[in-house]
């Protein structure tokens, strides 16, 4: 049983200080031999920071606190290292066996491994989570939204994590502020500072030096050593899978990200140890129909957390048992899931995963030797360009912020590119081929992010970046392999010595050595750390006094919750690639003649379309001056009608862009302490997930206690490919995710806008000759997306109000005269706006008369509910309740001196379910009357 209290009115005489060592953090419980043990960290040194206020501690010593009982408690008084490290080896495990300790602790080995120095966590942010899923508020630890796929003391933690849950929101914050609850990923995280006079990025006037960081995060859930861990399991999680994340932030606030990963070949395969490579043979345990399942989870995991997916396969072609490999994974690429399309639609141009072979040993066996690897980039430079990067600025803001004129700086991140894809790179260990063309990959990211800035990387630049790479290589092959990475002289300084290769053939012959003879070992300790033992128990902890508040004050949410309306305008245009509206009159649009009460929404979302000309050359990249642009020219418009009305003006939340598509969100100024949780992302649905010609952006946000989500898209064209953006949608809502795997739907307010394509369906000369009768009824009846929302074959449970103004598409450039053009297109309600939420009210929907376009700019204003949260009522409820509680079950903790009695637990509560009678103890017995 636990509670957690205030340190002040704590009875603390009964304790002692087991140590003199400080505690850092608490990595979680274990039960080992039928005892529980505390874990903390009592040793940790800086190694990085990301950005301003987020810092990496690797850990270096830990220690375990017996709960159950005493008898290893003198092993730790005043002792300041009773376990030294000093011999263990870089990978954190002992391999000098000649020495037998006096009394060993059974954590011992738990503590060796998690003092090697392959462990890190950090108290400001989620070190589980790349920079692009992070929100943009300031650095926060949220312990709901850990990845537990690189939370290495998940199951330790766990108990702490499920304590913390029922915890009331002050307790929850004030828990969270001890930084006393750690989470930890086993890998690789360095900072390097580069100087001004080796900066790349010019703008920096301030003298002070940027950084470049490297997290590589390695999963834990099919973690082991080299040949106890190969390939794929039934859930989808293969051997040695690390993301690894390259940072680059400069002083003036221009921050970088770029993320990719490794991985073990998906496949069933074994691989049997020996002393001599002749017996290390491959064999595939499965036949490839019973692998594609396991197969299709990996790559459909990916495919929503990262977008498309481009294999990098550097297995060699000379090799029978590496080229069966390559072959199984052809086949198993060749019917993937995300490859597999609906009738008449099998063009690869459709793919989300695409594969390149390159036979590292083969192209680096000539005179260039591994310099030729780069000639990898021809390959792979498309997908690279297509996938862009995060990209992120700080930018300073001054706004009114209330009627009363008072003006405020405001100081943010906003997001200027996203991530739109990854790379997946495999050789048959995923350690030193794999090492070597991440770090080309890498730098690919880097100069492309310098290219769009006009900038260029000085080569102490390049000195730094391939420094960290062959420290991030030699630090994973340590925990995979046992000892530093092969190559890495190459990768460190751009060119092989001869002292490089005598190292690589001594590490060769100590991983036989280790594979053979101290995998076993090595693979228990990480299996235990884990809780994947058989015999393993894992920690539960009560706290039934709060348990029951928390039941109690969920029934009365009523008493302090409440409701308040704002206005919502939400708008769509399909530029057609023009950029002389920004000097029209964009009012008409974005501040049209509606009620006084919608003059001033507090949020509005504005969605472009074909925001660039979609050349070839476009759709494959996405460029963020033009929507920085319209940007401007909307905040102008919008904050010129709020001082012509005296309110307050509008600052941008987020943008986002996925080539041709872009999302705005404008908030009013004054409503921005109410908005957390602000996150975009992408899903093109394009050739092969590359092109951005088709896709959708998104933004959510939680308004006080209210979840609202805006998505613009961008579906197929063509009048009779309604089945296609049907198919779009599917993969739009299916595909697109937010942190902690929250999609669409998991919103209680979701607008759509955009240009979904549906056309009407009737000949040409029908629709118009409907036009000129202003029949819309007709045309409405015949309208593609109606029919099909009708049928329930998309937009399930979403709503559209009633069409009143002509089709939107497709005009004469600068007239209101349909298409005259030789191709003479059908016109067509293109542009719409849907909704869904039982808290939206929607109050127009029209669109303006910008003729710019072939497109009409639509419109929808909407009032919406939001569920506001009186926490400061909620938290005296709750402490009313906890008191009574406590006064009627009496003092029970582990501080009060009372003689221990079976019943006490008991007191005052009820049965667990309704029906059931309350539990009995030797003095309660309710088979007997009265429960005598």
């Amino acid at each position: 049983m636990v509670e957690f209290l205030k340190l002040d009115p704590a009875d603390l005489d009964d304790y002692q200080s087991l140590s003199s060592l400080p505690v850092l953090g608490t990595l979680g419980l274990i039960t080992i031999n039928n005892d529980v043990f505390l874990c903390v960290v009592n040793g940790a040194v800086k190694i990085a920071t990301v950005r301003p206020g987020e810092t990496v501690q690797r850990i270096y010593s830990v220690e375990f606190y017996c709960l159950s009982r005493s008898e290893y408690d003198h092993l730790l008084i005043d002792r300041i290292n009773p376990y030294p490290t000093d011999d263990l080896s870089e990978d954190g495990f002992e391999h000098d066996h000649g020495r037998e300790p006096l009394l060993e602790h059974p954590c011992l080995v738990l503590k060796k491994l998690l003092s090697g120095g392959s462990f890190y966590y950090s108290t400001d942010f989620d070190l589980t989570t790349r920079l692009q899923d992070r929100t943009t508020e300031s650095s926060t630890v949220d312990l709901d939204s850990f990845d537990q796929g690189f939370l290495w003391n998940s199951y330790m933690i766990q108990p702490l994590v499920s304590f913390r849950s029922r915890l009331s929101e002050r307790e929850k914050s004030a828990l969270d502020a001890s930084g006393i609850l750690t989470s930890a990923i086993r890998g690789f995280v360095n900072s390097i500072f580069i100087p001004q006079s080796s900066s790349p990025e010019r703008t920096n006037g301030a003298g002070l030096p940027s950084s470049l960081t490297l997290i590589s995060r390695l999963s834990c859930r099919r973690a082991g050593t080299r040949f106890n861990a190969r390939g794929i399991d039934d859930d989808g999680n293969v051997a040695n899978f690390v993301e690894t994340e390259t940072t680059y932030f400069s002083p003036a606030g221009l921050c970088f990200s770029y993320v990719q990963t490794r991985g073990s070949v998906p496949v069933f395969w074994e691989q049997a140890t020996g002393l001599l490579p002749s017996q290390q043979k491959i064999q595939l345990t499965r036949s490839p129909e019973a692998t594609q399942p396991a197969f299709d989870k990996h790559f459909e995991e990916l495919e929503v957390n990262y977008g498309a997916v481009h294999v990098v396969n550097l297995l060699s072609k000379d090799k029978p048992d590496e080229l069966k490999l390559t072959e199984r994974y052809h086949y198993h690429v060749k019917h993937s899931s995300l490859n597999q399309h609906p009738e008449k639609s099998t063009s690869a141009e459709h793919d989300q995963l695409t594969q390149t072979d390159y036979d590292f040993h083969a192209e680096t066996r000539g005179p260039g030797g591994y310099e030729a690897a780069s000639m990898i980039r021809r390959y792979i430079q498309d997908y690279a360009d297509s996938f862009a990067y995060y990209l992120s600025q700080e930018v300073e803001e001054e706004a009114k912020v209330n009627k009363n004129g008072e003006h405020k700086t405001l100081r943010r991140p906003l997001v200027i590119l996203q991530q739109e894809g990854i790379f997946r790179t495999n050789c048959l260990d995923c350690l030193d081929r794999t090492n070597l063309v991440q770090t080309i990959i890498s730098q690919l990211a880097v100069e492309a992010f310098l290219g769009h800035r006009g900038e260029h990387a000085t080569p102490d630049f390049w000195v730094r970046h391939g420094t960290l790479w062959a420290d991030n290589g030699d630090a994973l092959s340590r925990i995979y392999a046992g000892t530093g990475a092969l190559k890495s002289s190459f990768t460190r300084h751009g060119k092989m010595s001869l002292g490089g290769a005598i190292a690589d053939i001594r590490k060769s012959a100590t991983r036989v050595w280790i594979n053979n003879f101290e995998d076993t070992g090595r693979q228990n300790t990480i299996d235990m750390l884990l809780g994947r033992l058989m015999d393993q128990i894992p920690v539960h902890l009560f706290d039934p006094i709060n348990d029951y508040v928390t039941s109690e004050l969920n029934k009365r949410a009523a008493e302090y919750s409440s409701s308040k309306s704002i206005h919502i305008w939400a708008g769509t245009f399909n530029l057609n690639g023009k950029t002389n509206g920004m000097r029209e009159d964009l009012s008409l649009w974005l501040c049209p003649e509606v009620d006084p009460s919608q003059e001033q929404p507090e949020i509005v979302a504005v969605g472009f379309q074909e925001i660039v000309e979609l050349s070839p050359q476009q759709i494959m990249s996405t460029d963020p001056e033009r929507r920085q642009q319209w940007e401007a020219a909307v905040k102008k418009v919008l904050n010129a009608n709020a001082r012509r009305l005296g309110s307050e003006e509008y600052v941008l939340l987020r943008g986002g862009q996925l080539v041709g598509a872009s999302l705005s969100i404008f908030v009013k100024a004054n409503i921005l302490p109410h908005i957390k949780n602000v996150e975009g992302s992408l899903k093109k649905t394009g050739m092969s997930g590359m092109a951005g010609n088709k896709g959708a952006v998104a933004v959510r946000m939680d308004y006080a206690n209210t979840s609202l989500c805006f998505v613009t898209a961008h579906l197929a064209a063509g009048f009779s490919n309604y089945q296609e953006r049907n198919r779009d949608y599917k993969t739009i809502n299916h595909g697109l995710r937010f942190q902690r795997n929250r999609s669409i739907e998991n919103h209680d307010t979701v607008i759509w806008l955009g240009d979904f394509n549906y056309r009407i369906g009737l000949n040409n000369e029908r629709v118009r000759k409907l036009i000129d009768m202003e029949d819309l009824d007709t045309l409405y009846e015949n309208d593609q997306l109606n029919l099909q929302m009708v049928a329930g074959l998309t937009f399930p449970y979403y709503s559209e109000a009633r069409i009143t103004f002509l089709p939107t598409y497709k005009y004469n450039n600068g007239t209101d005269v349909y298409d005259t053009s030789d191709k003479a297109r059908i016109p067509a309600w293109c542009d719409r706006i849907l909704r869904k939420g039982d808290n939206l009210r929607q109050i127009n929907y029209n669109t303006a008369p910008l003729r710019f376009s072939d497109h009409r700019p639509v419109y929808a204003t909407f009032q919406c509910t939001i569920s506001v949260v009186d926490e400061k009522l909620k938290e005296q409820l709750s402490n009313e309740m906890y008191n009574q509680r406590r006064a009627y079950v009496g003092d029970a903790t582990a501080n009060g001196n009372a003689e221990d009695s079976e019943d006490e637990d008991l007191i005052g509560y009820e049965s667990i379910e309704p029906g059931l009678p309350p539990a009995s103890s030797d003095r309660r017995k309710w088979w007997l009357d009265n429960g005598v």
